[in-house]
């Protein structure tokens, strides 16, 4: 059995929420695969997953706009 003190905390902030065009959590940036087998990972799988975690933050973040259907501006 795993030392609780070896666990990595879930990346969790209570803002659940899929986007729907990357797939991922809009407030831990985790796909639905990675949520549903957390607790079952290894504390590596975990840490690697949290490493990679800050870089998704920008597929979410894209900048809005472009083309508004107006010419001649």
């Amino acid at each position: 059995m795993a030392d609780p003190t070896d666990e990595i905390e879930s990346p969790c902030v209570k803002l659940c929420a899929i986007h729907p065009v990357e797939k991922i959590c809009v407030g831990c940036f985790r796909s639905l695969a990675e949520i549903g087998n957390w607790s079952r990972m290894t504390p590596e799988a975990r840490r690697a997953i949290m490493a990679e975690l800050p870089a998704r933050a920008p597929r979410l973040h894209k900048r809005r706009g472009g083309h508004t259907g107006r010419t001649g501006e």
